[in-house]
């Protein structure tokens, strides 16, 4: 058993939570079952970020105590976590008390190594995306991430990083671990970033311009920036620096995030854990966004989709097979109803629902509900296509190629279909009951790999298959001369008018 540990990013609190940061928690939430599935001990970390202007601005536009609002929306956060079936672990919450004593404590170890420093600087920054941004950076004076947010000019004095000093060691970083950042396209991305130069950033705000954050030690007329706050999460939710067995147990960890928290995730964050003397991440998967109408959702936009109705109208597990399916884990991919309504029948409906139903329907009305299970039976062809397209399955989560192995669970699907319409076990009882035994016996087998290889993508569904068939259906391995004893009910997937 080894140890895992896995965490997202934390989503701002000001606004409703959204389906892009719904497919943010699934696609973690995959791998985080996974790993428990195959023996690890898991620790799996989300939660949410509640400091920052654009935060302390949503507050005072709606007339609350920002810790009222923040409490309001994370309560929403945790809903979300909920709905979706989120397997996590832990939730942590920026103003959590122990999360603030870990950040200022991060604070004096970057501060002890000479990393921090007081400066005046002046900066054009963008609230959006809580960023400083260089000229090249913007688009017609504006950034192109958030377009219809005025850039602001900033000009005062704050404590900065100096990330500058650590172009080298994070080049060394990347090099040798070239897996550090999945995708290749943005791991490529963010070594020419960094190899075009770093520039410090600044590290506080002025309390008197905007008091929501966490104290900078020693200095109570600033609070750290949001993101030097927020990103010290990752190794406060495990016990850090209070519990040095947890924290040294489970990090390094495994990070999800947006391409948009590129940046921060592999550059910032790394050369914020080597000044504080701490081990780098272990890798970072970088997702993309969900488009919604041809453009890319954003909660500053304005065109965002809430997941909460429609996991309400279509259920769990076909929100998570829509989402898991359609995107592609590292690139965009687009959202709509039709496209999910669409997904729906095809595949889950005509695809997976079918095949249970027929199987289930032989085993009732041609077994009297019972098959005793013979792993002797399995034909070597059928055990071969199993095991070809289970290694796919499991190289293909290993690499965060989410809807790729899923792609093939559907390809053990098409092959059962194929397998019972060719050997026909209806017509096969007529005349050879020993033939149909053995051929039943192979499409539990298939079943079963089908089953098991579910539960990450979609644990309802594959707990709903198990209990059809009996609960063994969800072992590793089926138990010989296992008693399957079919129960009818309703249909998993009832088509879609």
């Amino acid at each position: 058993m080894k140890n895992f540990y896995i965490t997202t990013t934390l989503p701002y609190v000001n606004s409703d939570p959204h389906i892009g940061f719904a497919l943010e928690l699934v696609q973690a939430d995959v791998i985080a079952r996974y790993h428990k599935l195959i023996g690890d001990e898991v620790v799996f970390n989300t939660g949410t970020d509640e400091h920052g202007i654009k935060i302390y601005l949503k507050a005072q536009e709606v007339g609350q105590p920002t810790q009222k609002y923040v409490d309001e929306y994370a309560e929403k956060f945790k809903k979300l976590t909920k709905v979706l079936n989120i397997s996590n672990t832990n939730f942590i919450r920026t103003t959590d008390p122990y999360h603030k004593e870990a950040a200022q404590k991060f604070w004096q170890r970057c501060l002890e190594n000479g990393d921090i420093y007081k400066a005046k600087y002046k900066t054009k920054y963008c609230i959006g995306c809580e960023l400083e941004k260089t000229d090249s950076e913007l688009e017609h004076d504006g950034c192109p991430i958030h377009p219809n947010l005025k850039i602001q000019e900033i000009e005062e004095e704050n404590y900065f990083f100096k990330f500058s000093k650590y172009q080298k060691p994070l080049l060394e970083l990347y090099k040798n671990n070239p897996e550090f950042v999945v995708s290749s396209f943005k791991f490529n991305e963010i070594k020419r970033f960094v190899e075009d130069g770093l520039r410090d950033f600044s590290v506080s705000r002025l309390k008197s311009k905007m008091p929501w954050g966490v104290d900078v030690p020693g200095d109570s007329d600033h609070v750290m920036f949001v993101w030097f706050d927020a990103l010290v999460n990752y190794i406060s939710t495990i016990g850090w620096p209070k519990d040095e067995i947890i924290f040294s147990k489970f990090w390094p960890g495994v990070q999800i995030a947006g391409k948009d928290n590129l940046r921060q995730q592999s550059a910032m964050w790394q050369a914020m854990l080597m000044s504080a003397g701490l081990p780098n991440s272990k890798q970072i998967l970088i997702h993309g966004f969900i488009n919604v109408g041809g453009q890319k959702m954003s909660k500053s936009l304005g065109n965002v989709t809430n997941p909460f109705p429609l996991v309400e109208k279509y259920g769990t597990d076909v929100l998570r097979y829509f989402l898991l399916r359609e995107i592609p884990s590292t690139e965009d991919g687009d959202f709509s109803e039709e496209k999910l309504v669409a997904r729906y029948n095809s595949d889950l409906a005509n695809g997976l629902g079918n095949l249970v139903q027929r199987i289930l329907t032989l085993i009732d009305t041609k077994m009297d509900g019972e098959l005793i299970y013979k792993g002797e039976l399995i034909n070597k062809g059928v055990r071969n296509q199993v095991d070809e397209k289970f290694k796919a399955y499991k190289t293909n989560i290993e690499n965060f190629s989410l809807h790729e192995a899923l792609t093939n669970v559907w390809e053990l699907i098409s092959f059962a279909d194929k397998y019972m319409d060719d050997r026909k076990p209806w017509a096969a009882i007529k005349h050879d009951e020993a033939e149909f035994l053995t051929i039943m016996t192979n499409l539990i087998y298939i079943l079963h790999t089908i089953a098991w290889s579910l539960q990450p993508f979609m644990p309802e569904t594959s707990k709903k298959i198990s209990e059809i068939f009996g609960d063994d259906l969800l072992n590793k391995e089926i138990p010989e001369n296992y008693k399957f004893i079919v129960k009818k009910g309703e249909g998993l997937f009832p088509r879609l008018q």
